[in-house]
């Protein structure tokens, strides 16, 4: 099972791996990440198109509500709170999220793994469900869109593929 937060659906949507996403792993997500979505749709921007792109989708994600008071700070938002209430309720293996800031702190949360989203990426071409150079490509796509290029989540996401 993976958790899922805001900006991992919408890098992976970015990555065109929301659907290869959706098909191979059991996804769930809290109702505060479906309103962050919301929120993002909203704009006129890339991002926006992406966050659309989840919310088209999400009836192929058990989305879950959760109290998420308990797990919010100046570097973790309500929705990644959310995500963290959601792992200890569902034991899941997983939480993906794209927020650097917030990933130190998030670690101390729970006992999941938690890993940024080109981890999917990873594991796709793990199952032979992606060739190494496509799951490449498409890490380079979410990173331009993403305006990953120059930041550390760019050289983090191409060192899983040297590991």
């Amino acid at each position: 099972m993976i958790v899922a937060d805001t900006s991992a659906l919408v890098s992976l949507t970015a990555a065109d791996t929301l659907d290869l996403l959706l098909e191979e792993f059991d996804v769930h997500t809290t109702e505060t990440v479906i309103k962050e979505l919301e929120d993002l749709a909203s704009y006129g921007d890339k991002t926006a198109e992406h966050a659309q792109q989840v919310l088209g989708r999400k009836e192929r994600t058990t989305i879950r509500e959760v109290d998420t008071l308990e797990y919010q700070s100046s570097r973790v938002d309500e929705g990644e709170g959310s995500c963290i209430q959601l792992t200890r309720d569902i034991a899941a293996d997983f939480l993906i999220t794209d927020d650097l800031r917030a990933l130190p702190e998030l670690q101390t949360l729970t006992e999941t793994r938690i890993a940024i989203s080109p981890i999917v990426l990873k594991a796709l071409v793990e199952r032979g469900v992606l060739a190494r150079g496509e799951a490449l490509e498409r890490l380079d796509d979410a990173a331009e869109e993403r305006d990953w290029l120059e930041a550390p989540i760019y050289r983090r996401a191409r060192g899983l593929f040297d590991e």
